[in-house]
């Protein structure tokens, strides 16, 4: 049985007021050049914690997230695992990437059972999920494996309904994807009984992968390309995207419309019917949820389905592990148990956890391992702000006046004795790939740094401030010799992916003043955060966290 008990820290007592972790989400430390919209913005509140608390970089990306490889980015999700879990765990990438080498996925009963659904039914087998190699939310090798095994494992018919990217990789790269996905299609469809092709298709922003039910428009509209065949016919993918752009010059993938691909006489060549198997290949959970509730809940109120087909509905992942979304999956996701939050609430200490809609399950979901409810109301508060539904660019300042007058009025009600929140505007703007909004996104988030400094100092608190990872740090594309990318006018090519850059962590404790960095720890990583909060309580971190920043 765990022990549940944090023991009093012999060196520290703690502060006397609350501890606030403050996540800017997506505001990393850059090349301080002008691509670097973090570096460009005014930001004297950073410059000062900078200048004036105990300081250092974080790594934010690769292995120290659980990724892969340390090539590979850090994204919201792990970064938000690694935080409020206090260590690593093996991510969503690296777990599929292992199932399908090991053949695990292949062997297991969900794949098995999806192949003989469709020999059944004599029915097709459909891949749904974003068509990249950004390894945020997917794979494009995954997707290709599936299609191969699938192949061979004597599926006669598989329909790809593909969303296009431009966000976790270059921004108008979607063909390229487009490619490699119907050089394999055609390569299997050469052969004899076999017919496998794409079917429909969006941008990620428009089509399908809505998160925290911010806008279910976006998932219906998925619903009528994928599922009804509803949608602007196109002969082919690339006939889509090249006739979006020549309307709409500028536009970048991830902002493209639904489409659906329709054979000769206008027919859609892939709606999703009875009898059919569905496989979500996306391996991250929180846009993947709403089109898993879509097909599974037999009651469903968000928005006119018009038919809901009998199909056998997998995802790559299990996408919440307290709602078991859903039912059936390929690959089982890392348990991630005794986290920050549970030993808080084990040892009856209040804690506040707020955001705005495009990040609150991160400071919820994912800071908790995964779990989508809380541990104990009784020592919990969960405060949403709605989101606007407007493309961020528009309006960088997001809820950041808005979260911020809410934590501040929670926080002098002296209820809690540990506060997280996430600012999203360095993150939701920066993935826009607008230069200048993301200055304005950073700027706003360093105002309100400035409208919570002297709180925490008046209550005798601490506040961290860090971030997920990087993105507004770097709003240009880099060649492999690190020199800005030139498209064919000779113009920059913005960048809206995540960086592999360190993010920041400034520890501003004015009660504390001899508090400092213990330079000695390697490597310093999000997942050291987590012990960092509870040193400041006053508490001993539990052994199997990564140990704290500060040397006490």
């Amino acid at each position: 049985m765990t022990d549940w008990t944090l023991k009093k820290h012999p060196q520290f007592s703690g502060v006397a007021g609350p501890v606030v972790v403050c996540v800017m989400d997506g505001v990393g430390v850059g090349r301080h050049d002008e691509g670097d919209a973090v570096w460009l913005a005014r930001k004297p509140n950073l410059d000062f914690l900078a200048a004036t608390t105990p300081s250092t970089q974080l790594v934010a990306h690769g292995t120290a997230v659980g990724m892969p490889s340390d090539a590979d980015m850090g994204n919201s999700e792990v970064g938000h695992n690694a935080l409020g879990a206090g260590r690593t765990f093996d991510q969503g990438a690296k777990l599929v990437d292992a199932a399908i080498r090991s053949g695990a996925l292949f062997a297991g009963d969900t794949w098995r059972r999806l192949v003989a659904r469709c020999q059944q039914h004599k029915s097709a087998l459909h891949f749904i999920g974003l068509l990249s190699d950004g390894n945020v939310h997917s794979h494009i090798q995954h997707l290709l494996a599936l299609l191969q095994h699938a192949d061979n494992d004597g599926v006669a018919r598989a329909r790809v309904h593909v969303l296009l990217d431009g966000r976790d990789v270059s921004e108008t790269s979607a063909l390229q994807y487009v490619e490699q996905l119907e050089h394999v299609l055609a390569a299997i469809s050469s052969k004899a009984g076999r017919d496998y092709r794409i079917a429909s298709g969006g941008g990620r922003q428009t089509t399908t992968m809505d998160r925290y039910g911010a806008d279910w428009r976006i998932v219906e509209r998925g619903w009528q390309a994928h599922v009804l065949g509803e949608g602007r016919p196109f002969p082919s993918t690339r006939a889509a995207v090249e006739g979006f752009r020549a309307e709409n010059p500028g536009v970048i993938d991830q902002d493209l419309p639904a489409f659906v691909i329709a054979d000769a006489s206008g027919k859609p060549v892939g709606p999703i019917e009875d009898g059919a198997s569905v496989v979500l290949f996306n391996f991250r959970g929180d846009r993947a949820i709403e089109l898993s509730q879509a097909f599974e809940k037999e009651h469903f109120s968000e928005f006119d389905r018009k038919r809901r087909p009998d199909v056998l509905f997998a995802g790559m992942m299990e996408y919440d592990g307290d709602l078991h979304v859903p039912a059936s999956y390929l690959v089982t996701p890392p348990t991630i148990e005794h986290t920050l939050g549970e030993y808080l609430v084990k040892n009856r200490v209040p804690q506040l956890a707020l955001s705005e809609t495009q990040k609150f399950g991160h400071v919820t979901y994912f800071w908790n391992g995964n779990r989508s409810g809380m541990f104990d109301a009784a020592y919990e508060t969960y405060l949403e702000i709605p989101s606007d539904r407007v493309s961020f660019d528009q309006r960088p300042w997001m809820k950041a006046a808005e979260i911020t007058d809410t934590l501040i009025a929670e926080l002098k009600t002296g209820k809690y004795r540990h506060a997280r929140l996430n600012y999203p505007n360095g993150d939701m703007v920066g993935h826009t790939g607008k230069l200048d909004a993301a200055v304005l996104a950073v700027e706003t988030v360093d105002l309100c740094l400035g409208r919570l400094l002297p709180v925490i100092a008046q209550l005798q608190g601490a506040l961290i401030v860090t971030a997920d990872h990087g993105n507004a740090d770097e709003m240009y594309e880099l060649d492999k010799q690190g020199k800005y990318s030139l498209d064919a006018q000779g113009k920059r090519r913005a960048k809206t992916s995540h960086t592999l850059n360190p993010v920041p962590l400034h520890v501003y404790a004015p009660s504390a003043p001899r508090l400092r960095i213990d330079t000695a720890l390697p490597r310093p990583r999000l997942a050291n955060v987590a012990a960092t909060t509870l040193q400041l309580l006053g508490y001993q971190p539990p052994a199997h966290f990564e140990p704290g920043l500060l040397a006490l």
